[in-house]
């Protein structure tokens, strides 16, 4: 993925690490939400994703959950990420972009600031009426979605009150060393930015394991944020993470605990249908030309989601 500087875009096709050779992740720097500048109306709002990215994953699993598919729109890029970004075709499971007819995703980020200077990622929340992006924080869109709830489905709240503290810490604590942490492992540079990254991965996956022995979700019976948070990455995790990404202490299925609470979420209500294993498999494979520099995409594992919980 190349990225803008000045507006200028510059093509590259590997990911940036620090001096150890350890993946460093830009922070989001679109980061407003639904309120006096950003009011919610119907159908003002856009949202840009791809079925391959768990950032993007988790939005629309909230979007789907609440029953927002019909007042906040989607276009969905192409699975192949290539040196020039993510962008717009006519695949299976694609949607192209209705509001400009883009064919790239970096054409936003440029519209919103002429002279922006980072990486294009997705998810973008792009405001139509004034033309520019609310947000590109995962995160903080599943959050305003879920505010957004009395519109749909008030008895769904994936941030109550008196779990929010709970759950938000829960989320925060597994970001860099699970979440993060795959990619962390997939794109260093170095065995020891690599040893680094998949011990600090599986000391947390075997703690999260523990944690749900006798719990449903993470903060007990009820699904939050947190979980959405956590099951996008167990999805993708034994199909890419842990071959792809050399993620293979262990593998999902070989926890039962967390084989459990990842099957339990896929069977939940609106859930399954945002989970695209062809798309999802087709970028990492095909895109990571550093990773998989044949593009080759492997025709297993064979995994039952749909298994009894």
């Amino acid at each position: 993925m190349g990225h803008f500087i000045q507006g200028v875009w510059h093509p590259e096709d590997h990911f940036p690490s620090d001096q150890k050779g350890a993946f460093q992740r830009a922070a989001s720097q679109f980061r407003h939400s639904f309120g006096e500048q950003f009011p919610f109306e119907p159908g003002r709002y856009h949202l840009y994703v791809s079925h391959a990215c768990p950032w993007c994953h988790r939005t629309m699993i909230v979007r789907s959950l609440l029953g927002l598919e019909d007042v906040i729109p989607v276009s969905v890029v192409d699975p192949l990420m290539t040196e020039e970004g993510w962008h717009f075709s006519e695949g299976e499971g694609c949607i192209p972009d209705p509001v400009f007819g883009l064919e790239f995703i970096r054409e936003l980020y440029v519209k919103a600031d002429p002279s922006y200077t980072g990486r294009c990622t997705v998810p973008i929340l792009w405001d139509i009426q004034t033309g520019t992006i609310v947000s590109n924080e995962s995160s903080e869109i599943i959050r305003m979605f879920n505010g957004l709830r009395d519109h749909k489905k008030p008895s769904v709240d994936l941030a109550p009150p008196e779990l929010l503290a709970e759950s938000d810490a829960w989320r925060d604590r597994f970001y860099n060393s699970v979440n993060n942490g795959v990619y962390r492992c997939g794109f260093s540079r170095s065995q020891e930015a690599y040893d680094e990254a998949v011990q600090e991965l599986f000391v947390m996956l075997d703690e999260l394991e523990a944690h749900l022995a006798e719990r449903r979700f993470l903060c007990g019976d009820r699904m939050t944020e947190a979980d959405i948070c956590l099951f996008v990455t167990l999805l993708r995790f034994d199909p890419v993470y842990v071959t792809h990404f050399k993620c293979n202490l262990r593998r999902i299925v070989d926890m039962p605990n967390l084989w459990r609470f990842t099957r339990d979420v896929f069977q939940w209500p609106g859930v399954a249908e945002t989970c695209d294993l062809r798309h999802i498999k087709e970028h990492y494979f095909r895109s990571h030309r550093s990773v998989n520099p044949s593009g080759v995409v492997p025709a297993g594992p064979e995994i039952d989601f749909w298994g009894l919980i």
